[in-house]
């Protein structure tokens, strides 16, 4: 939704310093998704570990 509104507001004005938000906009978006495939790998690591724990026991 901000996406939208940064480009919208962008193609209204042509201010560049409303596109280089909307590219932040964006990097910021691709971090988190990047954030969290890394927490699903950890958290799949982890859970198999202690798996493997119980089952030495």
């Amino acid at each position: 939704m901000i996406k939208k509104i940064a480009w919208d507001a962008f193609k209204n004005t042509g201010d560049i310093t409303t596109y280089l938000e909307l590219k932040q906009i964006e990097n910021i978006e691709s971090n988190i998704k990047e954030i969290q495939d890394i927490q699903k790998i950890t958290n799949t690591t982890v859970e198999e570990k202690e798996n493997n724990q119980k089952y030495q026991l």
